[in-house]
């Protein structure tokens, strides 16, 4: 992989090693005042790499839900993914373990850098996409590790610090924006989380996720029939 490939991915993923760090520090302080091991959050990271995921396995962890609760949770929650890879399918051209493994780090973050930067001009977009994964994996396993040896050795308030989420996904939005620049997307979104609040408040995530991807493909659908 050329090294300027390298330093563009990095430069293209900085907004996100600055949600991720803090991010992951806030999983790794609540995860080590669960009683586990500080590193047992590195390796969680490194082997789930999910961070709505993950902070969600801290409640159920922390209330002793069984396995088939949480396999169920996080079938749920990140049943999202499904979408992203279909609509990635022409980018991720790649074979073997670097497409096994660009598909098992695709993230939200992730899935945005992809779709609104490009590579350096004739460069392979393939090393491109699997750097990005690799640094914001990078992030997240680090931040997770930082925040359980914070947590270990220090007490630790980590309150506020889960807001490092809305501002990342603020820049990222502003990112999409740019590239797309079709505002019926970002309306149907806004509509659908203003609907999820107000009528779903606990769930209102999921709801909206599952309510926003259902809207833009049926829309998307009719539009294509209509062509």
């Amino acid at each position: 992989m050329k090294s300027s490939t390298l330093k563009h991915a990095f430069k293209s993923s900085v907004p996100v090693m600055f949600g991720y760090v803090p991010l992951g520090m806030a999983f790794g302080v609540l995860f080590q005042n669960l009683g586990f091991a500080w590193y047992l959050a590195a390796v969680m990271g490194i082997f789930v790499f999910a961070g709505a995921a993950q902070f969600m396995a801290v409640g159920l962890l922390a209330a002793h839900a069984g396995f088939l609760e949480v396999a169920v949770s996080t079938l749920v929650l990140n049943s999202r993914h499904m979408f992203f890879g279909i609509s990635l399918l022409k980018r991720y051209r790649a074979t073997g373990i670097k497409k096994l493994y660009m598909i098992f780090g695709l993230t939200d973050e992730t899935y945005s850098l992809v779709t609104s930067t490009h590579p350096p001009a004739g460069e392979d977009d393939q090393n491109y996409y699997a750097a990005l994964t690799a640094f914001n994996h990078s992030y997240w396993v680090v931040g997770c590790a930082l925040g359980a040896l914070l947590g270990a050795s220090v007490e630790f308030d980590a309150r506020g610090m889960d807001f490092a989420l809305s501002a990342l996904f603020m820049v990222l939005l502003i990112e999409q924006w740019k590239q797309i620049k079709n505002p019926i997307p970002f309306i149907i979104a806004l509509a659908c989380g203003l609907f999820s609040i107000w009528f779903f408040p606990e769930q209102m995530l999921l709801v909206a996720i599952g309510l926003s991807i259902t809207v833009l493909f049926t829309a998307k659908s009719k539009i294509e029939m209509v062509k």
